[in-house]
């Protein structure tokens, strides 16, 4: 039985006193009895100042991004080891965000994720299509290569490690949200390319988040979907009550 988990993409939004509030808010309210792991990615900025707010709590803390690199002249970027030395467990790989407003390929992915892996954070890995792409009729196709691209050369056992979030990019931050079946299809698929690529084993023990405009009202039936393990919210975790409702949408 895959565990849920609801993890909260704080995006480049708060400052230190409402990031530090809002962890401390979650953490106040999340209990490690519920059955979902629970994380929150605020801006690394604002990394340690979170990760000591929920010192002692069930939530787990996450980065948005990492650079592939251990260290070096590399103005601007965050290695994996600054991560873990910031209490960091998760980290956010791939976003469509940095996809296409940043130009980050599968490859470059692939690298990122590799590193991570390394180190020993869990990778949170997103694909997702554009609406051009849905409409065209080219869902799989997308997702598979988005799939092999990023997580190429990875064993079964890296790949057990390893967190998927499917967030169509047409749903991200538009208030459009896949329907239930819409998103099960594409997680039922994510899982027979798990499959296909590895075997049974990895398949049914890789979690798949669904992402993409995840709220209070549409939580619960989004995760009552077989293949869908937890969400990767993004507006609604800036919210205390509307984070948690989405939590308990898993429990």
């Amino acid at each position: 039985m895959r565990r849920p988990f609801i993890a909260g993409n704080w995006k480049m939004t708060q400052d230190r006193a409402s990031a530090v509030a809002l962890a401390s808010g979650i953490a106040q309210r999340v209990g490690a009895g519920n059955g979902v792991d629970v994380a929150v990615c605020p801006p690394s900025c604002y990394l340690d100042a979170v990760g000591q707010a929920l010192t002692g709590s069930a939530v787990g803390l996450g980065a948005q991004n990492m650079y592939h690199e251990p260290k070096g002249a590399f103005t601007g970027e965050i290695s994996a080891a600054m991560l873990l030395d910031v209490g960091c467990r998760y980290v956010i790989l791939g976003h469509s965000e940095r996809r296409h407003i940043l130009g980050e390929t599968d490859a470059d992915v692939n690298k990122k994720v590799l590193a991570a892996l390394a180190a020993g954070l869990v990778p949170i890995v997103c694909v997702g299509e554009t609406l051009d792409e849905r409409e065209a009729g080219k869902t799989l196709d997308v997702i598979r290569t988005q799939f092999t691209g990023s997580l190429a050369g990875l064993d079964a056992g890296q790949m057990k490690q390893i967190v998927i979030a499917y967030e169509p990019v047409w749903a991200i931050g538009t208030g459009k949200t896949a329907t239930p079946e819409q998103a099960e299809e594409v997680h039922f698929d994510l899982r027979k390319i798990m499959v296909d690529c590895y075997d049974e084993a990895v398949g049914q023990t890789v979690r798949i988040q669904y992402g993409g405009s995840v709220k209070p009202d549409n939580a619960a039936a989004l995760l009552s979907q077989p293949n869908i393990d937890g969400a990767l919210v993004g507006g609604a975790s800036l919210d205390v009550d509307s984070f948690m409702e989405i939590i308990a949408g898993a429990a």
